[in-house]
């Protein structure tokens, strides 16, 4: 798994969230598939070379967003809400899409709300 995931150590973004945006862009581009076990906490903050707590808040946040289920003692394993992740953001960019319209902004100044929220 370390293999997979790398971090930038001089990156201006947080390790927890370079965990978390790596993780869910495998589990989105389905490089792991729904089901796959991740490793555990500590394992992966080993790897890393990183803080448990550091993967133990991306590992949360991507539970919240249903990207990761945790099966008690079982270990964490990728959700099927993965499979579902693209659709959503589809669903959400329509609506945000038929709202522009509505308050007549031009598509290009509605891609660069979009760009300023993404942070690029």
């Amino acid at each position: 798994m370390s293999g997979l995931l790398d971090l930038d150590p001089d990156s201006g973004v947080p390790p927890f969230e370079q965990v978390r945006a790596g993780l869910a862009r495998m589990i989105n581009d389905r490089e792991l598939a729904v089901g796959t076990k991740l490793p555990t906490v500590r394992a992966l903050a080993a790897d890393l070379g990183i803080a448990a707590n550091t993967v133990a808040r991306a590992y949360r946040e991507l539970e919240e967003a249903g990207l990761l289920e945790t099966r008690g003692r079982a270990g964490t394993f990728v959700g099927a809400a993965g499979d579902r992740s693209l659709s959503r953001a589809k669903q959400a960019a329509d609506r945000y899409a038929a709202e522009t319209h509505r308050l007549g902004l031009a598509p290009e100044q509605a891609l660069e709300i979009v760009r300023a929220a993404l942070g690029g």
